[in-house]
């Protein structure tokens, strides 16, 4: 398997999105996907708080990986509605949300913490600060961003990496973003590289998606929130 650099850390060209565990797949059925991403040669496991639902993904990963946790990257992220008064990039809120996602995870570190979504309410460089803080503290090791746009991106150049939606069917603004990150030294982690399965071929024009697929489930590209 290839290796790619994200700040400090060395990845796997291909990472293991971890948004199904605890809402498509249940316990059994993760720890299966990540044995055969492990055998396949990944080492980057990318979850959120929020998949899942109450944190279960981050709770499925943590129990899969078990004792080979040193020997991958989990990145995670923060900021969407956990519960009341749980949302959000507020310094108080992001060391809050990183202590319930170690705890989940079942480790004392997050190779990878990334702030979900821009929040207008609280100035980038607070949220920064308080990356730094838990940067500095050893309780995160790189931090990144996720759907932020070239300006903000251009704002806040202390990111290690940006999480943006980009496949071959979503290209709108490719070439801002790329040049965006090309400028602050950015790593690129495109989620629904594959739209969704469109791009594997696995759906037909005119035919019915095969049973226990999720495109049926999912709203056109661009209308949903990750």
């Amino acid at each position: 398997m290839e290796t790619r650099k994200i700040g400090s850390l060395e990845v796997s060209l291909v990472g293991l999105g971890c948004n199904n565990f605890g809402g498509r797949i249940d316990e059994a059925a993760t720890k299966a996907v990540v044995d055969a991403a492990i055998d396949a040669g990944i080492t980057l496991f990318d979850t959120a708080d929020v998949y899942g639902g109450g944190g279960a993904s981050e709770t499925l990963l943590g129990k899969a990986l078990g004792d080979r946790r040193s020997s991958v990257i989990v990145a995670t992220k923060f900021g969407m509605p956990m519960g009341e008064g749980k949302a959000g990039a507020a310094p108080a809120y992001v060391r809050a949300a990183c202590e319930d996602s170690l705890r989940r995870l079942g480790t004392d570190v997050i190779d990878l913490y990334q702030q979900h979504a821009p929040d207008p309410s609280v100035p980038v460089e607070d949220t920064v600060a308080a990356l730094q803080g838990l940067q500095a503290e050893g309780k995160i090791r790189e931090f990144g961003c996720s759907n932020f746009t070239p300006e903000m991106i251009d704002a806040a150049p202390q990111h290690a990496s940006v999480q943006n939606e980009l496949s071959l069917l979503r290209r709108r603004g490719d070439a801002e973003l790329l040049a965006a990150c090309e400028r602050n030294d950015l790593a690129i982690l495109p989620y629904f590289p594959l739209a969704s399965g469109m791009l594997t071929g696995k759906y037909v024009r005119g035919e019915a998606p095969p049973d226990g697929t999720r495109r049926p489930a999912c709203p056109p590209t661009g209308s949903r929130r990750r």
